[in-house]
């Protein structure tokens, strides 16, 4: 037995009782090995309903090790998941390599329909961008929201596809605004709604985060000396209930620069004051090289330069899927009662 199938076959027993947890609740979109942390960098396998999506970021997967890792998570799931390969340690994942192995079934690339805390999401192997439509370490947070969203004004920002939104729909939100800068985002995220059609309807703004947040939080937007701002959508100012922040790790635009090493405070102000009181904002930062402590204090000490102190901050960790052995996962998120 290979190397890689023992560490895989460890980490399929490392989430037997979660596995099991999870069918019950209705999902089959989860982690199955976290290459970095279980054995070999640069390599994750995720299951997407039908779906098997194995990536590779560092080198190339060989057919052997590919063709026996999914038999393996076949045998182990009782299931005939439909194989996706995305190399992408290459400059295109999207471009298929010569081997027949390599060349996904027609049905795998299907449009495909995952599940989680019981609601239906939208699954895609390949489309135009590289990352998959639902990332799976923030799935603790989109079930805390789904249990704490009712009755409820609730804001997605930087939403992707909507996965929080949907998920405070479930939960009785009232109220549920989704914003993201990028029409094909938003576009998937109103598939997400129609794919749960039980659901009232969500709102959808596509916008640039700073002018939309600044609007929101009463805050002049600021033109650089000599450039003409680009065209936004006018805001009314306004508060919500619960707010997610849960921005890239960089992103460059007219109206500002998203940073989440050197800058984090300026996305995190405006949302601060886009919350009402005795609301909760839930903040997020997905880069490792940040710890945990250092992050926390900073958050908490905006908080209280833009005058809205934290009664009480809450760590919310992923799920057993996303293993951390320094217990310093890449994912931070903090659940902050203002």
């Amino acid at each position: 037995m290979s190397s890689l199938n023992q560490a895989l076959r460890a980490a399929l027993d490392h989430r037997q009782e979660l596995l099991a947890e999870l069918h019950q609740q209705g999902t089959d979109c989860y982690r199955l090995f976290h290459g970095s942390q279980e054995g070999a960098g640069g390599l994750t396998i995720d299951r997407y309903g039908p779906q098997l999506l194995v990536q590779s970021f560092h080198q190339a997967l060989e057919r052997d090790a590919l063709l026996q890792l999914h038999e393996t998570i076949n045998q182990r799931l009782n299931l005939s998941t439909l194989l996706v390969y995305n190399d992408r340690s290459r400059g295109n994942s999207r471009i298929d390599r010569e081997d027949s192995v390599y060349h996904a079934e027609e049905h795998a690339l299907e449009d495909l329909v995952g599940h989680e805390w019981g609601l239906n999401y939208r699954v895609r192997g390949r489309h135009a961008g590289q990352d998959p439509l639902l990332f799976l370490d923030l799935r603790n947070a989109r079930g805390w929201v789904k249990q704490h969203s009712a009755g409820k004004s609730v804001l997605n920002l930087f939403a992707y596809t909507c996965g929080v939104g949907l998920s405070a729909a479930a939960g009785g939100a009232r109220e549920v605004c989704n914003l993201d800068f990028a029409e094909g985002n938003l576009a998937v995220g109103r598939e997400n709604g129609q794919l749960n059609p039980q659901l009232p309807e969500m709102q959808f703004v596509q916008s640039d985060y700073f002018p939309a947040i600044r609007q929101l939080a009463g805050l002049p937007i600021s033109q650089r000396r000599g450039q003409k701002l680009p065209s936004y959508p006018r805001l009314e100012q306004r508060q919500y209930d619960l707010v997610l922040l849960d921005p890239p790790a960089w992103a460059k635009s007219a109206f500002g620069t998203v940073d989440l090493l050197r800058d984090y405070q300026s996305l995190l102000k405006p949302a601060l004051l886009a919350t009402a009181e005795d609301g909760v904002l839930i903040c997020c930062n997905n880069l490792a090289k940040v710890s945990m402590q250092d992050w926390r204090e900073q958050v908490l000490r905006c908080a209280d330069k833009a005058g809205r102190p934290v009664r009480e901050c809450q760590v919310l960790a992923p799920a057993v899927d996303f293993p951390s052995q320094d217990g310093q996962p890449p994912l931070k998120t903090l659940i902050l009662q203002l």
